[in-house]
């Protein structure tokens, strides 16, 4: 006689049927857009109110708090903050690693022609912030210098979610453009954060971190269709590799964020056995999104974003510092300049061209988008100046003033276009029916 075998438990049975549909409904909430930018400003706006308020000593504190251990000579007795800067923010880059390779491999950057514009215009939204940056600190000395990377960043989850909200209407290419352009950006980042941010090499430690990034590599590609279909799979036995990964990247004084970008190219895009169907990296960012944007980035975003303005003498100390302006410029005027300038130079070639559907006009407006620097900036300035400087508090108020006023300058351009481009499309409609041409044809 023979005996059924008991189902395999999945998160359906594990959690029970009520709780499972809330983790999936908070889930697909969490992978919106306009979702995960309001939950990273939440976070920051709840840090600027606990740092100045009669409670501020104890969000310091907290940020402050060590826990951690210390394991084969890496000392990971961390603060919390960062723990949230260099672990945290690891998941974040993970994804970011998953959707530049899918770029890479079957994406607008795998196309030369398509390609080349907003690469371009990401090379020059990196250039001229960082030259502005430059020129209003030369004067000042060294220390001041160490920040001309903070304002060549673009956050892609605030300046995507932004665009969603106030431009639904506006040509779909535009939002291709802005999101090519922001995962250039980040890989840029990813490379100055990995060789000007890096002091004290120890190459042993990178050297060892070779194998559990190897193994890792070996397991995705070899069973892409286990990992996808397990869920418990990628948690028990690829994130302990991924941990690994990342405190031997930790200890070898490299950035621990970029053994989250390693891990991410190391998944595999498209399936073997069926190319038009999700490979495992589209499996990935899907399940892996909603932790990102729902906690790793906003709990960052707390920690990070926290700053004791200190009154009014507080605020003319940080209007006083040429760290400030050099960051508001690069990301108001710096941004703007190097991408239209770098997209009208490129577009003169018989070789690249940008899309028919995006009007310059429209271009403008994501060019001010792209000054919200926030989660990349808030990171690299910490970087450059460390927790205890004063110019670190400036340059998160400028990093915080500039991506407020970037999204409206953004908003107020943008918003008018898109209403009429939804004229347009209402009037189209119109004509169409006014045509005789059956309604389920305008479906």
């Amino acid at each position: 006689m023979t005996h059924s075998q008991p189902p395999t438990p999945t998160p359906r049975t594990v959690l029970g049927r009520g709780s499972y549909a809330e983790y999936l409904r908070i889930g697909e909430i969490l992978r919106k857009e306009t979702v995960g930018g309001m939950v990273l400003i939440l976070g920051a706006v709840a840090a600027i109110i606990w740092a100045n308020s009669p409670a501020s000593a104890s969000y310091f504190a907290l940020r402050d708090f060590h826990i951690g251990f210390e394991i084969a000579g890496i000392d990971l007795n961390l603060s919390l903050g960062h723990w949230a800067a260099d672990g945290l923010l690891a998941v974040f880059f993970f994804l970011v690693g998953l959707e530049l390779k899918k770029e890479f491999v079957a994406g607008d950057l795998r196309d030369f022609k398509r390609a080349v514009v907003p690469v371009a215009a990401a090379f020059g939204g990196v250039l001229v912030p960082a030259l502005i940056f430059v020129a209003m600190n030369a004067s000042t000395g060294g220390e001041t210098l160490r920040g001309w990377a903070i304002p060549t960043a673009t956050d892609i989850a605030f300046a995507v979610a932004v665009l969603a909200v106030i431009g639904s209407n506006l040509p779909s290419p535009l939002r291709i453009f802005l999101l090519t352009l922001a995962v250039v950006d980040d890989l840029i980042a990813i490379v100055i954060i990995a060789f000007v941010f890096t002091d004290d090499l120890r190459p042993p430690y990178l050297l060892m971190a070779i194998a559990p990034i190897a193994l890792y590599a070996f397991l995705t590609h070899k069973w892409p269709k286990f990992f996808a279909s397990k869920w418990w799979a990628p948690w028990l036995i690829l994130l302990p590799l991924g941990a690994v990964s990342w405190a031997l990247v930790f200890g070898s004084g490299v950035h621990a964020t970029i053994a989250g970008v390693v891990l991410g190219f190391c998944v595999p895009v498209i399936r073997k056995d069926a190319p038009e169907k999700p490979g495992l990296a589209e499996k990935f960012e899907h399940r892996f999104r909603p932790l990102s944007s729902g906690f790793c980035v906003p709990v960052f975003a707390f920690f990070a974003a926290g700053v004791a303005i200190g009154g009014a003498s507080g605020i003319a100390s940080a209007f006083g510092d040429p760290v400030l302006w050099g960051i508001v410029f690069g990301l108001l005027l710096g941004k703007p300049l190097g991408i239209m300038g770098s997209t009208w130079l490129v577009t003169r070639s018989v070789h690249a061209n940008l899309d028919p559907d995006v009007k310059w006009g429209d271009l403008l407006g994501v060019t001010f988008l792209a000054g919200i620097g926030f989660t990349v900036s808030l990171l690299v300035s910490e970087l450059s100046f460390g927790l205890q400087s004063p110019h670190y508090d400036h340059a998160k108020v400028a990093i915080l003033l500039a991506s407020v006023l970037a999204a409206v300058m953004g908003a107020l351009w943008l918003r008018p276009r898109d209403r009429r481009y939804r004229l347009i499309a209402e009037r189209d409609a119109v004509d169409k029916n006014q045509d005789g041409i059956p309604d389920v044809f305008q479906q």
